[in-house]
């Protein structure tokens, strides 16, 4: 059990600065109010729900990334082996 929690935890915090860092990189180049739809249409959403509906699209694309890394760093043994898989 440690050994999952140390995993996600080496996953998501990562993750979770990254994110961070891509959201005030994004917003600070760009004005929320000029936002629109691929076919044209403004983007009829409170500001504060656009800032969480990307936040957590980067902390998703953050975090596959980094548990792509994660699992890439095992030995095929590990990985192999039963106490991985539970």
């Amino acid at each position: 059990m440690r050994r999952r929690a140390r995993d996600w935890s080496a996953v998501l915090w990562p993750s979770f600065l990254a994110a961070v860092v891509l959201e005030l990189t994004l917003y600070s180049v760009l004005d929320l109010g000029s936002l629109h739809w691929p076919g044209g249409s403004a983007i009829e959403l409170d500001s504060t729900a656009v800032y969480t509906l990307t936040f957590f699209a980067f902390w998703l694309v953050s975090a596959a990334a980094a548990g792509t890394t994660l699992l890439l760093s095992r030995s095929e043994h590990e990985i192999n082996s039963r106490s991985f898989r539970t």
